[in-house]
């Protein structure tokens, strides 16, 4: 069993009316996230959906030749799975635990039946899904247009905002992955921050030293989809 997490960290299931929370609470089964872990593959069928708590996950599309770029990271506000209940049942893109940590998972067929009700549960749900493919898009536009700097300042952000503290641990390759470059551009960039002194920078590890220096730094995209979810997604949390 893993370590207990309340599931009201995720502000998705701490947005659900009461007589909806009720009806959830006994379904939901709580889970250990492991760095690396791979959720869902490209293509396969989904058998839950997962509302991480603490920790964060990366959506990615992976090229034929095993290259990777991300598209979204999914923490507390969400939910990894959103394709089971829009319809298509799968995804092209992979989920892979970016940040360990917890989270709670529940069954496909329990959240078909819960969405398909097509009361709060539905319009909360499609709020959320507009939001994500706000950050799917802006994602797409800022690593075209952007610099390596900028686009490693608005990551350093997302990922702020899904986690408690100033604390990531990530390696230079998963990194890379990521954003779809080479490690030694991830390094060079870090480096640059760090000499700036925006963060501190050891193998596998990022420690955020100066939060507003990087929404200083970083480009219009990181401010577009933070407003868009906070636009879209209640801001008060069910008692």
């Amino acid at each position: 069993m893993p370590p207990t997490s309340d599931a009201h960290q995720n502000h998705l299931l701490a947005a659900l009316p009461e007589a909806e929370w009720a009806r959830w609470l006994p379904q939901l089964e709580a889970v250990e996230l492991k760095l690396g872990q791979v959720i869902y593959e490209s293509g396969r069928t989904l058998g839950h959906v997962y509302f991480p708590t603490t920790a964060i996950v990366s959506l990615l599309y992976v090229m034929e030749d095993g290259a990777s770029a991300e598209i979204a990271v999914v923490g507390n506000e969400g939910l990894v799975g959103v394709a089971l209940f829009m319809g298509g049942g799968s995804t092209p893109s992979r989920a892979v635990v970016q940040s360990a940590g917890l989270g709670f998972r529940l069954h496909s067929a329990t959240m078909k039946a819960e969405f398909d009700r097509a009361g709060p549960v539905m319009h909360l749900l499609l709020r959320y899904t507009q939001a994500l493919i706000t950050q799917m898009a802006q994602t797409a536009v800022c690593n075209r247009h952007h610099s390596l700097d900028q686009q490693l300042c608005r990551w350093l952000l997302l990922s702020l905002d899904r986690l408690q503290g100033n604390d990531l641990v990530m390696t230079q390759e998963l990194i890379a992955n990521m954003l779809g470059v080479r490690r030694e551009g991830v390094t060079e960039a870090a480096l640059k921050l760090q000499k700036n002194g925006l963060i501190r920078y050891a193998r596998g590890h990022i420690t955020v030293l100066d939060r507003p220096g990087l929404e200083e730094r970083t480009c219009e995209c990181y401010a577009v989809v933070k407003k868009e979810y906070d636009r879209l997604l209640p801001a008060r949390q069910a008692s």
